[in-house]
């Protein structure tokens, strides 16, 4: 048995993925602090541990995100953009089009025919263009972020935002819930906002059929509908969207494992 792994060190969490023939069998996501290189030990230890595997047991790994620097075992870097088109194509080369939204900023991406990343874009800082402004809201009208996608799919009135900043939308959604607006609607309004400003930079890269979500955002079923709203198809999600880039990382741990 052969076993390759990937590990992606984001700003806001750190995740392990082990493969064995290109599936997954084991896989840990744990919130990545102010320590980098005490999360990547972390999350490994923790996916080697369901598997009862030891470091030594695993072959190569590869590790991507922002802090794959601080990765405190051997490991090749490759970039979480690399990371998640061959993720992506591996589950479905017929993804074109891909939108990656982060914690702290979303970013879009074209995929050619042999699934590399032929261009992307980033957002810029503003958190309105992030999964940011999900969990700000989320605090504002005191709801669990992992409940607003599916409460916001109640929607019978949307509350339409004047504003894609943050801190304008934030506002505006407390003067909102004081004049009375469900929070279902609100929620259903941040999604839409949110999904439009993914969309157009999505069209920046040029939209072309198939889509693809990952990253956090890509669990909201809110913020799913709101996308497939805007480009009128459907959008293929990952079964778990927050581990995509870390699962292409092992799988170009295999493909150079295969190369030799």
């Amino acid at each position: 048995m052969t076993y390759l792994a990937g590990i992606d060190i984001g700003a806001a969490s750190s995740k392990a993925v082990i493969i064995e023939d290109r599936k997954v069998v084991s896989s840990h996501l744990i919130p990545s602090g102010g320590d980098y290189c005490f999360s990547a030990g972390k999350v490994m230890k923790e996916a080697l541990i369901k598997k009862n595997l030891s470091i030594k047991d695993v072959k190569k790994i590869v590790a991507t995100g922002g802090g794959a620097g601080s990765v405190p075992f051997p490991s090749t870097v490759i970039s979480d953009i690399t990371c998640h088109g061959r993720a992506v194509s591996f589950l479905r080369p017929s993804v074109r089009t891909v939108v990656d939204i982060g914690d702290l900023f979303s970013r879009a991406f074209r995929l050619g025919p042999d699934g590399k990343v032929s261009f992307f874009v980033l957002s810029g800082k503003c958190a309105g263009g992030s999964g940011k402004i999900l969990q700000v809201i989320a605090r504002v009208l005191n709801v669990e972020l992992s409940e607003i996608g599916k409460l916001s799919l109640k929607s019978e009135n949307r509350v339409d935002f004047n504003s894609g900043c943050a801190v304008f939308m934030e506002t505006e959604a407390v003067s909102r819930i004081a004049e009375g607006a469900a929070r279902e609607d609100l929620l259903n309004g941040v999604h839409h906002a949110l999904s439009s400003q993914i969309f157009s930079l999505a069209e920046r890269v040029g939209l072309e059929k198939d889509y693809a979500l990952v990253g956090g955002g890509a669990n909201n079923q809110g913020l799913i509908r709101a996308f497939e709203e805007e480009v009128g198809d459907k959008v293929f999600i990952p079964e778990n969207s927050r581990l995509t880039a870390a699962f292409g990382a092992a799988l170009i741990a295999w493909d150079t494992m295969e190369k030799g």
